[in-house]
């Protein structure tokens, strides 16, 4: 009797020196990204892709099959996904097209974490053929956990300089992010809190030299955490700026009499205003 063989249409990547198979049923699409287009959001990186931005992960890491070597050049980026969860994983390269037939794992084996199944390629090498949903799930869990290692490596001083450091705290994903990358494009190393309770445990345990805050947050609002700054001896001496919608002269003098050295209300400045303030408090970015 004649056997029945499953052929799966895949793309071959490279990951640390071994071919790895992703089904391209379960591809949304492949992309070379160049370094400058890795954006770090929420202390993830990120990609924009079709208009949206996916979180960057390495199979290097999903795979345990060793540290990415970065080489320079464009990342080659797998997306996997759907609209619900989508993911830009980053290969070594991509080896082409080929159409595998497919060989079930020994059974003794158990589920392998991420591998489906098995396949010959035409030279009679092995190849793992992944499989994508766990893949996702496991991705996810590098994730909950604090672990997801950086795709690509963030760029060290420049000549060994010290850049000056900024935490914005704004509970608004759009303004903080956009301030975010306002000051990173300036050179300021940034970090962001999501609002005044996170801002207070971020600026108590780094350091910084310079705090932007917003004024209506949850759980703590921005009067009341710079008020706190300025009340704690190792912190009075941080400079602060309020950035707030918040336009009346009470408003005004609410944040100054808390402490705030600066204030700027967000319905008038644009980019100009906001690097000048942050140059008249604490100076240019490179010390």
């Amino acid at each position: 009797m004649p056997l029945t063989l499953s052929v799966v249409r895949t793309l071959i990547a490279d990951v640390g020196g071994e071919p790895y198979a992703f089904p391209l049923a379960r591809i949304v699409r492949t992309s070379k990204v160049a370094p400058q287009q890795v954006e770090l959001l929420e202390g993830r990186q990120h990609i924009e892709v079709d208009g949206r931005r996916i979180g960057l992960v390495t199979a290097h890491q999903i795979l345990q099959a060793g540290e990415r070597q970065a080489a320079g050049g464009d990342l080659a980026v797998v997306v996997i996904g759907d609209h619900g969860e989508t993911y830009g994983v980053v290969v070594d390269r991509f080896l082409g097209e080929r159409e595998l037939v497919v060989h079930a794992l020994d059974p003794r084996l158990g589920k392998i974490k991420d591998i489906s199944a098995g396949a010959l390629m035409e030279d009679g090498s092995p190849v793992l053929i992944i499989d994508v949903e766990d893949m996702i799930r496991s991705v996810q869990k590098l994730i909950a956990s604090g672990h997801l290692s950086q795709a690509q490596p963030g760029q060290v001083a420049v000549e060994g300089r010290k850049r000056k450091r900024v935490l914005v705290v704004d509970d608004s994903l759009t303004v903080r992010e956009l301030e975010r990358k306002l000051l990173a494009q300036h050179g300021y190393d940034v970090e962001v809190a999501v609002d005044g309770m996170d801002g207070w445990n971020a600026v108590r345990t780094g350091h910084f030299d310079l705090l932007v805050t917003d004024v209506d947050m949850p759980r703590l609002n921005g009067i009341e955490l710079v008020a706190l700054v300025k009340k704690n001896p190792n912190l009075k001496s941080l400079p602060v700026m309020i950035m707030s919608y918040k336009d009346r002269a009470e408003d005004h003098r609410r944040g100054l009499e808390a402490g705030a050295d600066h204030y700027l209300t967000k319905g008038s400045f644009h980019d100009e205003t906001l690097l000048q303030a942050v140059v008249d408090l604490i100076g240019e970015a490179v010390a």
